[in-house]
């Protein structure tokens, strides 16, 4: 097989509702980290070639390649095809119900590799590199006898085991030749426990159990949405990623399974996106009820009032999945980067940032949970009282802003736009019943100042635009969220001609839209979800086949199975950042939303017509 590097599209998630693996095209496994998502790697191929470790299993000599998940699965299938035979690996975490788990012996973490000769033969190469700690340790690897083999770091032990003899090359790394004939299967599984000795599955009675069961959960899971309508299968594709990027035991929704994907190839914009950010919260709620994910939606909003509730009325920008504040942002100077990009970061400065837009997110969420006449429990209402007092006394100072500006902080339009959120969505629930205890004459004239500061000061009468911020003449795309949270009619002059000063200077002949002048001016590649916010917008003012040839142009950087990046290189194609990204997704699944919304709305308009 070909030893150029694999670019960040070629990459394929699976996982577990716990962590997740990324696989290159050519079967290698250069990313893993256990037992969460934020843990140091196992295998950090991406991020360091060299010394970052790798699992790979591909044909001997070179060998054409094709992918895909099995229908409505996160079961991941890679073919290779030589004149002398196929084969196809199967990659999968194992997922089932607790019940079923009960029947079996369950690891606490369990990676499954299966090769199945389809056609002819083939001769296969496995590699076996697993470097610890990002990197930095080189574990010995021992030979466990009949049980295959061990790696003891403290308490934690890591089995492999197999169905064919892995010569060990030298005590850190496995490597082996083999040869399959049609009908063949082998199978490789790789455990990790916190605690020794570890549950240890016989390979030859289980794998096909458990992959049977793991097909069988996860097109359960993804036959509870209620979607009818268009590109389902990139909505369906969307959601069974949010799923990947769910930790069951809380309910957190990670950002990203990644860490320092360069948004500028060689630069130094490379950011941990393994947590979970408040920001994404109303799009995630959305998004989920949307689909019909109402038991999702719910963990996920009981996750967010978990994590809330020891800093109220303060919130933070991001959390870990257990809704603990990340670890301190530090670069790992060992490490040389995706292509040479450093450096390469672990946890996140943004969780000493101030962003106001999060209690408009977090109320938002909230606000889609309870639409109708449910009633709110106490600590929800003591939450929401809260959000209101702060939003008050607040919603006048600078931050930091959806972007995470690491300069000055300035009065983002956005952050406006969802503190004005905030109180629309609480003053609502109160006229329902829903909320008790606030003050309404004070939310209703601060709601009105916000209006008033953004209708008069965040639009520019010169570029008849609503700009990044107060008094700015910046074009920023979120700009485009002020008719998706319902504070200007989508067909309204204003916002308009504010999408067209954002196609005139954020949308360059690719089609693709950055978030703002300053990211374009640094040649960052074009931010993924704002495409999708556009076509959002699009559908939102009546103009479906404009937004449906957006959605689709947008759609067309997603890869081979229909994953995204956060960002897309305008010149190139390829994708940035880090990978696969829930945000993008999120905007995807809305977009769709909205496209069907629309479509339906003008469908009952021409019947009465």
């Amino acid at each position: 097989m070909t030893t150029k590097a694999p670019k960040i599209q070629d990459y394929a998630l699976i996982g577990d509702g716990r962590s997740a693996a990324l696989i290159s095209n050519r079967g290698s496994i250069d990313w893993l980290c256990w037992p969460r998502f934020d843990s140091p790697s196992i295998f950090g191929a991406i991020i360091d070639p060299k010394t970052g470790g790798r699992w790979s299993i591909c044909p001997l000599g070179e060998a054409q390649f094709s992918r895909r998940y099995l229908d409505n699965t996160n079961v991941l299938e890679t073919t290779f095809s030589q004149e002398s035979g196929k084969i196809a690996l199967t990659d999968f975490m194992p997922v089932t119900s607790e019940e079923k788990k009960q029947s079996f012996l369950w690891p606490e973490h369990e990676l499954v590799r299966q090769i199945k000769c389809t056609q002819g033969e083939m001769e296969l190469i496995v590699d076996f590199d697993p470097r610890l700690d990002y990197g930095r340790v080189a574990p010995k690897i021992k030979d466990a006898g009949k049980l295959g083999w061990r790696i003891d770091i403290g308490k934690c032990v890591f089995m492999l085991r197999s169905d064919i003899e892995i010569p060990q090359r030298t005590e850190k790394h496995l490597s082996a030749k083999f040869k399959l004939r049609v009908g063949d299967i082998i199978a490789f599984s790789l455990t990790f426990s916190a605690e020794a000795p570890g549950v240890v599955p016989v390979l030859v009675e289980l794998v096909g159990k458990k992959l049977n069961l793991t097909i069988e959960w996860w097109r359960q899971w993804a036959s509870q949405s209620d979607y009818r309508g268009p590109y389902e299968r990139q909505v369906t594709r969307s959601a069974l990623l949010l799923k990947l990027l769910s930790y069951a035991p809380s309910g957190a929704i990670v950002a990203a399974p990644t860490t320092s994907l360069p948004e500028r190839i060689g630069g130094h914009l490379n950011w941990d996106y393994r947590f979970a950010w408040l920001r994404d919260a109303s799009f995630t709620v959305h998004a989920l009820f949307g689909l019909g994910y109402k038991d999702d939606a719910k963990a996920f909003v009981d996750w967010l009032l978990h994590a809330t509730r020891l800093t109220r009325p303060e919130l933070r920008v991001v959390y870990n999945v257990f809704g603990e504040r990340p670890p301190s942002e530090r670069e790992l100077s060992s490490s040389r980067g995706y292509a040479g990009s450093r450096p390469v970061r672990i946890g996140n400065a943004a969780s000493e940032q101030v962003q106001l837009d999060m209690y408009g997110e977090v109320v938002e969420a909230v606000s889609h949970f309870v639409r109708g006449s449910e009633k709110l429990d106490r600590d929800v209402q003591k939450m929401l009282r809260q959000c209101a007092e702060y939003v008050c006394e607040h919603w006048r100072e600078a931050d930091n802003g959806i972007w995470e500006a690491r300069d000055e902080r300035r009065h983002y339009t956005h952050s406006r736009l969802m503190c004005w959120v905030a109180l629309d969505r609480i003053l609502k629930m109160q006229a329902r019943g829903q909320l008790h205890g606030i003050s309404v004459g004070k939310c209703e004239s601060e709601r009105k100042r916000i209006r008033e500061e953004i209708e008069t000061h965040c639009w520019n009468s010169e570029l008849e635009a609503y700009t990044q911020a107060s008094g700015s003449n910046v074009i920023d795309a979120s700009a485009l969220l002020l008719a998706y949270h319902g504070f200007e009619d989508a067909s309204s002059q204003r916002m308009q001609k504010t999408h067209q000063r954002i196609r005139d200077r954020l949308v360059p002949r690719t089609g693709l839209v950055h978030r703002n002048e300053q990211s374009k001016d640094r040649h960052e590649g074009a931010f993924a979800v704002c495409s999708f916010w556009e076509a959002d917008f699009l559908a939102l003012s009546g103009n479906l086949s404009k937004a449906a040839e957006v959605f689709e142009a947008a759609l067309g950087y997603a890869n081979d199975v229909d994953l995204l990046a956060e960002e897309i290189d305008p010149e190139s194609s390829d994708a940035l950042g880090n990978f696969p990204q829930g945000f993008t997704h999120l905007g995807l699944i809305n977009a769709a939303l909205s496209l069907r919304e629309s479509e339906k709305r003008a469908d009952e308009l021409e019947r009465k017509l």
